[in-house]
């Protein structure tokens, strides 16, 4: 299957679910505790008061658990709708309208980079980009921590949005724990820690969370 999907048009899907997005999953209602043991994990390796960069943070929802495994959090997402409802219901966190492929952040500044199903939504043409960028704007040890959905393929993955009105076109890539660590590798991270699972009852697919350091 060739498909192609550029940022404007995710911009544009997210922006209309974001509120639908938001009010269905207002904390880790998808998450198992095996996910959620990785993020601690990440949080643990990170260290406790660091700073830490929510790449992709949506409507914000991921942001209260990291900092209460101690990080210091910020987000970025290239919606404005979901940054919205992102500084709406989770105020105590900034959060500012940026793409991962154009960080606005100078170079070493996070000792994390927080990656919760964020390159999703990104064609494995263009993923190159975002690793490096994300590598970019972290400090030499820092850590990065990428969940996506395990396998091969492009979804289609419209239709659970428009069962809720969203009349939205939207694919998401799925990959591969190797793929996504030797695509970490070329942007110049090193594979510390890995998890992949079955997909759940309410699942299409399996799930995988990588974490590597700069």
């Amino acid at each position: 299957m060739t498909t192609s999907q550029d940022e404007p048009a995710v911009r544009s899907a997210c922006d209309e679910v974001a509120g639908t997005y938001a009010d269905h999953f207002r904390s880790t209602e998808p998450e198992l505790p095996v996910e959620l043991a990785m993020v601690e994990h990440f949080a643990s390796l990170v260290g406790g008061g660091r700073r830490v960069l929510d790449a992709g943070c949506g409507a914000g929802r991921m942001m209260p658990v990291l900092a209460g495994h101690g990080c210091r959090v910020e987000g970025v997402d290239l919606s404005p709708e979901m940054v919205r409802r992102s500084r709406r219901d989770h105020a105590a966190y900034p959060a500012q309208v940026a793409s991962l492929a154009d960080l606005p952040f100078p170079d070493d500044c996070f000792d994390g980079v927080f990656s919760w199903y964020s390159t999703i939504h990104t064609p494995d043409a263009d993923l190159p980009v975002v690793l490096h960028e994300l590598r970019r704007v972290l400090r030499p040890g820092g850590l990065l921590l990428a969940a996506f959905q395990s396998g091969h393929g492009v979804r289609d993955v419209s239709g659970s949005y428009r069962s809720h009105g969203h009349d939205v076109v939207l694919h998401r890539w799925n990959r591969t724990p190797d793929e996504m660590a030797q695509a970490l590798a070329v942007a110049g991270m090193v594979e510390v820690a890995r998890l992949e699972r079955a997909a759940a009852a309410h699942e299409r697919d399996a799930q995988a969370v990588l974490v590597a350091r700069a």
